[in-house]
């Protein structure tokens, strides 16, 4: 999407969205929000890739150890740019070997050590 399509449909101008992007401008929660809806992605999409030094360092993101939970894989970026690649995927025959493919790697014993380590 456009910076100038994400603008109208939140009603700003394209250079208040360039503004957001650069960080010339903070984004308030209300706005963040509204680009969620529009974009269709939860508000942990923009914090995915936050390295943990930031989030340490803001007060509110970090969490103590106690506080930790597992967030919900569903929900993280790579989640979701994998299920749109997926189905970007015209052919359903290939569609359907790569599924097929995923879940061999996924019951493997290798890929389910891996996993367990993420």
């Amino acid at each position: 999407m456009s910076q100038e399509k994400l603008g109208e449909a939140v009603g700003l101008t394209f250079q208040q969205i360039q503004k957001y992007e650069r960080g010339a401008n903070r984004i308030g929660s209300s706005r963040l929000y509204q680009f969620c809806q529009v974009l269709d992605v939860p508000v942990s999409f923009f914090f995915d890739d936050m390295p943990s030094e930031v989030s340490g360092a803001v007060p509110g993101l970090s969490e103590s150890p106690q506080e930790k939970y597992e967030t919900d894989q569903l929900s993280r970026r790579e989640s979701l740019e994998l299920v749109r690649a997926y189905y970007r995927i015209a052919d359903p025959a290939v569609r359907k070997r790569i599924y097929s493919l995923i879940k061999a790697v996924a019951n493997s014993p290798q890929g389910e050590a891996e996993s367990s380590n993420d």
